[in-house]
């Protein structure tokens, strides 16, 4: 097994940290970027402490707006995992939380568009992505879309040979139409645009750990609605998208993508199945 190194750019996040576990576990070289750095580990895990293999890790601050304060860690690196959309818009947890009126911030957070950035691809090298809503808010455009395809451009710039988009399965009735579309327009945009760079899109269902105890419920719900879609021929899936897709183990996704990046036969899209396959090449390669 070759020593690798790779940059995780949302590495202090749910499924970052356990992506940088997996890879560390390795030996592999590990950098994550956020806005904040280390992770405050109670968020992530179920212990405040910092767990020992976190010290392997180079924790670093960057803004994934701002290119050149991340590309100096790209440079040399085997693979770059994009790890940092968004799930909830400013104006939808607005609602949520009773600072913004139901109608305003529903009526906004559903519209048909939102502003990104400028054009991705027509960025000078390094050049920053400049927020086009007039509040600057983090869109689905601007942090599912834009971000990545920045990210996998600055990659490209470096020579990284393989960059990993963590995506999803399929929107929710709840979530608005935006989430999952700018999720695929940035697989197409970067398939299409970076065909040298082997590109691998990961789109998982739901993701839950025992360490954040309110994802365990929606996880059940989901295994029921998931083995209900099966029984009818996966007709939900349409009405229910997401809600109905197989909820998986955060740890056995983070396995799946660490595998995927060992593997150069890895490419494109990989759901479901394919995700849960790789975990388990990853579990048998551990007991060897």
């Amino acid at each position: 097994m070759s020593k690798k190194r790779i940059v995780v750019c949302g590495g202090n996040g749910f499924l970052g940290t356990r992506i940088c576990k997996v890879a560390v576990g390795r030996g592999w070289d590990v950098t994550s970027i956020s806005r904040s750095g280390e992770p405050t580990w109670s968020s992530v895990t179920s212990s405040p402490t910092a767990p020992p293999w976190s010290t392997s890790v180079s924790w670093q601050k960057a803004d994934i707006l701002k290119p050149a304060t991340y590309t100096t860690f790209l440079k040399d690196a085997d693979a770059v995992v994009h790890s940092m959309g968004i799930l909830l818009e400013a104006d939808y947890k607005g609602v949520l939380t009773g600072k913004e009126s139901i109608w305003n911030g529903l009526s906004r957070a559903f519209s048909a568009s939102k502003g990104g950035s400028q054009n991705p691809l027509e960025r000078e090298e390094g050049e920053e992505l400049r927020p086009q809503e007039k509040d600057g808010q983090l869109t689905y455009e601007l942090m599912n879309r834009d971000s990545a395809i920045t990210l996998a451009q600055e990659a490209s710039f470096q020579q990284v040979p393989s960059f990993v988009y963590i995506s999803a399965a399929a929107g929710t009735p709840i979530l608005p139409k935006r989430y999952i579309t700018t999720k695929r327009e940035a697989e197409s945009t970067i398939a299409s645009s970076l065909p040298k760079m082997r590109s691998i899109f990961i789109r998982p269902g739901f993701l839950y750990d025992s360490s954040r105890t309110f994802t365990l419920p929606i996880a059940f719900a989901g295994s029921a609605g998931n083995m209900v879609n099966s029984m009818v021929g996966g007709r939900l899936t349409a009405l229910a998208g997401a809600a109905v897709e197989k909820p998986l183990k955060a740890d056995l996704v983070a396995e799946a993508v660490v595998e995927a990046i060992e593997d150069d036969g890895v490419k494109g899209v990989v759901g479901t199945q394919r995700i849960e396959d790789l975990a388990n090449v990853a579990w048998r390669r551990g007991m060897l």
